[in-house]
């Protein structure tokens, strides 16, 4: 079985070289990493995980929280991931919490124990008080997540303008009586604070008064939508535009549209957030905002991979931009 000093010999370089290379560390030129990289594949040499993890070695693997792995955008983010990874020479460790707290602390001891090197947080569960003491293990970096006090490398979405945009648009259609879905709480804390402060905002300046009858909040699935359209359809006096927290659960309340024979957007218009490939399937075709979901796992990769060449995680806080896509249901 070849070894490390096999690979150096028929490669004519140092064991040092070699190893920076299986290690996917920086100062390695392109034409040495390629001399290394031929030399394994001549003498079939594959390197040890095990092995490495007992030296302290990388185990060149990142871990991937997310909530749900059946949800298109998660979905989508992982692809980009993997493959963003897979192109650095990683490989990805899905982990999915499914929402449950300690699920996600016994992935985090993924970085204690070595298995992993790193890891990309897409859905947060726990305070981060509960989280920042697994920093000291390896670098994490959360996507699609924003916690004001982490000290983490940040891939963050302007939320609070998605939203107050959305509402504006539903506004412009002239609507005043204006419903809100949110997957989280309607408070001024939490995970959705930021989209929460959009609508009150947007609101408040077209002197719309806010409902509170017309809040809906923990909301996540199609059924979930669907169950709000039948709720909204018992109501006196009902919204006539409902702005949701993903299009699951618009695309859930239009199905249930078609069936109660509410029409779309005259009766009630209906506007989802993520653009999923499912907004273009809809009947009708859904009104959203757009999330660049594959530029965000391409650049959290990309940090947690520069943070394990750097051998620390910076304080880098990138935030990127969300649009509007208008369709036909509002």
């Amino acid at each position: 079985m070849a070894t490390i000093l096999d690979v150096a010999k028929r490669a004519g370089l140092s064991k040092t070289t070699v190893s920076r290379v299986i290690n996917n560390q920086a100062y390695v030129s392109e034409e040495k990493r390629a001399l290394v990289l031929q030399a394994m594949k001549e003498l079939d040499y594959h390197p040890n995980p095990a092995a490495r993890r007992l030296r302290g070695q990388q185990t060149m693997t990142i871990g991937v929280l997310v909530s749900a792995i059946v949800h298109p955008l998660f979905a989508c983010l992982v692809d980009a991931i993997e493959r963003t990874a897979y192109e650095n020479g990683y490989k990805v460790m899905i982990c999915q919490s499914q929402g449950n707290k300690e699920k996600e602390l016994l992935f985090l001891n993924l970085l204690k124990t070595k298995q992993v090197d790193g890891i990309i947080i897409t859905s947060l569960e726990n305070d981060w008080k509960n989280i920042e003491p697994f920093v000291t293990h390896g670098p994490i970096v959360l996507c699609n997540e924003y916690i004001n006090e982490s000290s983490v490398p940040v891939i963050k979405l302007d939320q609070f303008n998605g939203t107050y945009l959305g509402i504006q648009h539903l506004i412009k259609r002239g609507h005043r009586k204006i419903g809100y879905c949110t997957g989280g709480l309607f408070a001024e804390y939490g995970k959705d604070k930021d989209r929460n402060q959009g609508y009150q905002k947007a609101m408040a300046e077209a002197g719309v008064s806010i409902n509170p009858a017309w809040i809906f909040v923990d909301r996540h699935t199609s059924e979930d939508g669907k169950k709000l359209l039948a709720h909204m359809l018992d109501m006196d006096d009902r919204p006539t535009a409902i702005f949701t927290g993903s299009d699951e659960i618009a695309a859930g309340m239009l199905v249930q549209a078609r069936e109660q024979g509410v029409r779309i957007p005259e009766d009630l218009a209906v506007m989802g957030f993520d653009d999923q490939p499912i907004a273009e399937w809809t009947s009708p075709p859904l009104t959203t905002v757009r999330q660049p979901a594959e530029e965000m796992g391409q650049k959290s990769t990309q940090m947690i991979i520069d943070a394990l060449h750097q051998n620390a995680a910076g304080m880098e806080q990138l935030e990127l931009p969300i649009e509007i896509i208008i369709r036909q249901s509002t």
